[in-house]
């Protein structure tokens, strides 16, 4: 099996991911990692859904979950009368798909596809499990493949021994930027804000980061601020939860108070990723709410007395001119002009 993932760091490895094998999903826990290397193990594909809504697995993570989500979903139902194996791909489909509210679009693109290769495979009298598996590694090899193109530019417009400054976990852009500076002898640091309150940025990012030979260091996130004025960064990058076509970006909360920042200090900042076609405007965009009750503790007991009430959007939207521009595997568009990436063909993504 051809796989793309050579050279990633430990959680970009396929299988350290999600994966799929003998009527089970294993999902990486990324809320403990790296303190502990600990694996979630799913016998249903709503178990799956439930890892992906509690955040087992966070950033791209859930692309790769809900394809395995329905391998297992078809798992599941294999004994079933085709009819009703039908019907119960479809609702795996639906109900993965719609796991977490922001990126339903995205992750619907991957389990649609996983669909429709398990009907086409119901109907020819072959394996819808085989189906399911196969079309999420051609998923996760076309991501990672695209992403490595976005990584390419990226890493051109980095300044040579120049430090970026990064928000929450961008996955593969980290490791394919870090792959491509690697080709083109170029150096960096790297500063991680922390990202809140599951500290994304302090676990994840900066363990890729620190595991590639990248300098890296970690800051709360109150201290970007700090970081810029004592010119500390080059610049602000991040990737993205959704790309609307009127060049407006959700990513995770913190990303419009640093892309202010950014602005106000003279720092540019690029954001990676690929526009959604189905959102036309901002107003496309709908962000999700989460459990306040994460706010009011940090991985451990609740921090403030119970009269105190949290808040916690998981995301915000970052207007077009706060964002230098949009880093795409067509190049890097001006975010008012992102719309003309459709102008000329594109290659399926998910």
């Amino acid at each position: 099996m051809e796989r793309c993932d050579n050279d990633m760091p430990f959680l970009l490895k396929y299988e350290h991911v999600a994966w799929y094998e003998d009527g089970r999903v294993y999902i990486l826990d990324r809320r403990v990692f790296p303190a502990e290397i600990k694996f979630v193990e799913c016998t249903t594909y709503k178990e799956v859904a439930k890892c992906i809504t509690d955040m087992v697995t966070q950033s791209t993570g859930p692309y790769t979950a809900v394809g395995m989500g329905m391998a297992l979903a078809a798992y599941e139902c294999k004994d079933m009368p085709e009819a009703e194996q039908e019907s119960f791909l479809k609702q795996a489909s639906y109900d993965l798909a719609h796991s977490r509210l922001t990126a339903a679009h995205r992750y619907g693109k991957v389990t649609g596809h996983c669909l429709d290769a398990a009907l086409k495979a119901l109907k020819e009298g072959r394996s819808t499990v085989e189906a399911c598996f196969d079309r999420t590694i051609e998923s996760l090899n076309r991501r990672y493949s695209t992403m490595q193109i976005v990584g390419d530019y990226l890493a051109d417009i980095i300044p040579e021994g120049g430090t970026i400054l990064t928000q929450c976990f961008g996955e593969t852009i980290i490791a394919t930027v870090m792959r491509a500076a690697k080709k083109k002898n170029k150096t960096f640091k790297a500063i991680c804000a922390e990202t809140r309150p599951f500290f994304q940025g302090a676990r994840l990012t900066a363990s890729c980061f620190a595991e590639m030979g990248i300098d890296t260091t970690v800051i709360t996130d109150n201290m970007a601020a700090w970081a810029m004025e004592s010119g500390k960064v080059d610049l602000f990058t991040s990737a993205c939860d959704a790309m609307a076509l009127d060049g407006y970006i959700a990513n995770k909360i913190g990303s419009f108070q640093i892309a202010i920042l950014s602005k106000y200090f003279g720092i540019p900042y690029y954001v990676t990723g690929i526009p959604d076609a189905g959102k036309k405007t901002m107003k496309d965009i709908e962000i999700e709410m989460r459990d306040p009750e994460d706010v009011l503790k940090a991985e451990g007991p609740r921090h403030c007395m119970k009269e105190v009430k949290g808040l916690y959007p998981a995301f915000d939207i970052v207007p077009p001119h706060l964002i230098t521009g949009l880093v795409t595997d067509k190049g890097v568009y001006v975010p008012e002009l992102i719309s003309h990436y459709y102008d000329t063909s594109t290659e399926e993504y998910y």
